[in-house]
């Protein structure tokens, strides 16, 4: 169809490459400069460090410099640093735990000024994974978001600018219609500067009611939004005929929530886009559903599509785009192209002509399973690159069951004998879904770093299979509290109310010993730690689920007759993200659990891969090193270093970015769930990470360490 093909304009106008003149420092500075102005490096987010002081020789004295502590981590470890921090004229600027935003004197760690926006408002807790930096002349300004809001502050002083928005901050929910004002709104990525734009995209939930993931530019000086891109079209819009009728009124989700990569001098902003929601069943969304899980390619100044590729069709898997795309320049088939690549959580990457859209390598549209549940419509087939080569794996199969002891092997394939496996893209079922790459990918937040030198591309995966079952929705008339919270908790929690084993989503069991019930009203309204709010249940559906999670064979039928169960409802949910782990919480295939590769974007090739991280008690017993569950990116610099955290074990790394070989490492206060960064001052380059853990059962942490050479 059509739709799903790669679309383009004709060549850009000349104006839009006119655009370059503006009051900010300039691009080159951005890209060679001792500094790391922007998230992920620059504005291509290459990951890249021109620095060279630190290099292969000498890596091995790495030491910390100087370590800064926040002093808010939840020791409960719900609480984590995703932080990739700004370092611009030797001044730090990085986020806490709990959403402070601070600057540091990057030499030496010193605090030079804090802001709490818990002073200002009460707001649930979401991740950041940084700021974002602007000025024109002696007008400089951070902004960052919190909860719902956008704001501002003079990077010289950490206080508000109060001429924008109101009183320096504006609305994330701005532009997203009447339907979206109650739900769930944040930023868990900073927002890309195009001359006097702020351009953002938002997380929202993924439960069947979201708020839209629409593309919004704000105007950096007023916090007014100057353009929209609608990424669930309206009547007129291109790609509208992708959804029934009118969906655009309640449908949610589409959104880029993993960051954008930009262009400055052509004038385009690249967006990569998540699923519509409800993730797992489109039986209310039949159609290819653009622009979700698509790269689309914009025009920063006024947010008009150029052209697009959506990479899942009809998403039902949680395939979002998960990382921004990384700008690059490659010498392809006897020329120098300006391309852009796009990591996905299957493992894949991407590669388009970055003017026109058109694929640098083929891509086949394969057939793939139907869905056997009622009323879904699985789209046919599914977009597969045949180069590069996938950089994690593909399937999970007897083949490769984990080996590392019998009773592992035994306990993953009677699993697998009971449940549907084998390939990609097989829909949920009733019966058991494995996917793998995860949830998480493959590839994720962290993205990949780019070399210029040496046109590879470098990418962390996670190794890690999920188990997805559907069961079906049965509203049942006698405890509204049961249909409410199987509806809309069980996603998370489980429908037996356990949680998981990692952590991430913690036990409802004996809830009432922990919070009295308007404790638990206040959480469920306005959200904690890294659960959204559910204001939009109303107060007598929010009671009712109170109710039943405190006292599950409590009928609540009689207390509250004139509620209705909702007609809207989905008939089917899932019963939980289940990660397949063995007995003894190894996951279920083959080491290895986590890889390190690097990816030669000119010939299409895996250069080499390694294992990412250890497990210390395993290594004791014989068994190689086998990588581990990682999140957080790479960054690459010109002394021939790839520095990553990111690994469940809390170390960090430096690698021969030629060979993959370790050349150091350094067990951190707690794990570096961060994409780090790397500057100079005073002629002495620093490598900084942010030590937030918090993820995979890890304790949290509030630190920032700077390491140099002695």
């Amino acid at each position: 169809m059509e739709v799903l093909k790669y679309r383009h304009f004709l060549p850009f106008l000349l104006s839009s490459l006119l655009l370059a003149a503006c009051g900010e420092k300039n691009d080159q500075k951005f890209i060679a400069d001792k500094d790391w102005p922007v998230y992920l490096g620059d504005r291509h987010n290459s990951h890249y460090s021109p620095l060279n002081q630190i290099n292969r020789e000498n890596v091995n004295q790495l030491k910390p410099a100087w370590t800064y502590h926040t002093g808010d981590a939840d020791p409960g470890g719900h609480t984590q640093i995703q932080c990739n921090p700004l370092i611009i004229d030797g001044v730090l600027y990085g986020t806490s735990p709990k959403l402070k935003v601070f600057a540091l004197d990057a030499a030496t760690g010193k605090q030079k000024w804090l802001f709490d926006p818990a002073t200002k408002t009460s707001f649930a807790l979401n991740v950041n994974r940084g700021v974002t930096y602007w000025e024109d002349g002696d007008d400089k300004r951070i902004f960052f978001t919190a909860g719902p809001y956008l704001y501002v502050l003079n990077a010289e002083t950490g206080q508000p600018i109060s001429t924008f928005g109101f009183q320096g901050r504006a609305s994330l929910k701005s532009k997203l219609g009447k339907y979206a004002q109650k739900l769930y709104v944040v930023a868990t990525t900073p927002g890309v500067i195009y001359k006097d734009l702020l351009i953002m995209g938002t997380r929202v939930s993924e439960s069947r009611v979201a708020a839209p993931g629409f593309i919004r530019a704000y105007d950096v000086r007023t916090g007014i939004v100057r353009w929209v891109f609608h990424t669930i079209p309206r009547p007129g819009e291109y790609g509208y005929e992708t959804w029934p009728e009118d969906a655009w009124k309640t449908t949610g989700g589409v959104n880029a929530w993993a960051g954008f990569a930009l262009d400055r001098k052509r004038g385009i902003l690249y967006a990569p886009t998540g699923s519509a929601s409800y993730d797992f069943y489109g039986g209310d969304r039949k159609g290819a559903n653009l622009f979700a899980n698509c790269l689309i390619a914009l025009d920063a100044k006024t947010g008009k599509r150029i052209w697009h590729f959506q990479t899942v069709h009809h998403d039902i898997w949680d395939r979002d785009l998960p990382a921004p795309p990384n700008l690059v320049t490659l010498n392809h088939n006897g020329k120098e192209v300006d391309a852009i690549a796009q990591i996905t959580k299957s493992g894949f990457v991407f590669l388009f002509d970055r003017e026109t859209g058109k694929p640098l390598f083929p891509i086949e549209e394969r057939p793939v399973k139907p869905s056997d549940l009622e009323g879904e419509e699985a789209w046919p087939t599914q977009p597969f690159p045949l180069k590069p080569p996938p950089f994690s794996g593909q399937k999970l199969t007897m083949d490769n069951v984990t080996d590392i002891s019998k009773e592992s092997y035994e306990y993953i394939a009677g699993i697998l004998t009971n449940v549907r496996t084998g390939e990609q893209f097989i829909p949920p079922s009733r019966q058991g879904t494995i996917i793998y790459p995860g949830f998480d990918g493959g590839g994720e937040w962290g993205g990949a770093a780019w070399d210029p030198e040496s046109h590879l591309l470098y990418v962390n995966a996670n190794e890690m299979a999920w188990l997805l079952t559907m069961v079906e929705r049965k509203p049942d008339p006698s405890n509204l509290g049961r249909s409410v919270y199987m509806g809309n908790c069980a996603f998370c929690h489980g429908q037996d109310m356990k949680g998981d084993m990692t952590g991430a989503y913690p036990t409802l069991l004996n809830i009432a010993e922990k919070y009295s019930k308007k404790e638990m009203e206040e959480i469920i309204m306005k959200g904690k730690n890294f659960m959204p709010g559910w204001k939009q249940l109303g107060k007598t559906r929010i009671n009712a689920v109170i109710d039943y999670i405190t006292d599950p064979g409590k009928s609540t039928v009689e207390a509250i007759p004139s509620v209705e169960m909702d007609e809207d409802e989905l008939p089917f949910i899932h019963t939980g993200y289940n990660r397949l782990f063995d007995p003894f919480g190894y996951p279920a295939m083959k080491p290895p659990w986590g890889t390190l590769s690097a990816i030669d974007l000119d010939k299409g090739t895996i250069v080499w891969q390694v294992p990412l991280g250890e497990y210390e008690e395993l290594i004791k017993k014989g068994i190689p090193k086998t990588g581990t569950e990682n999140y957080g990116g790479p960054v690459v610099t010109a002394g021939g270093l790839i520095f990553i955290g990111a690994s469940k074990d809390e170390h960090f790394r430096a690698f021969d970015k030629t060979t993959g070989e370790e050349l150091w490492k350094y067990k951190l206060p707690a794990g570096g769930y961060a994409t780090p960064a790397i500057y100079e001052v005073n002629g002495k380059q620093y490598v900084v990470i942010a030590c937030g853990g918090g993820k995979m059962s890890t304790k949290s942490g509030d630190a920032y360490v700077a390491f140099s050479l002695p």
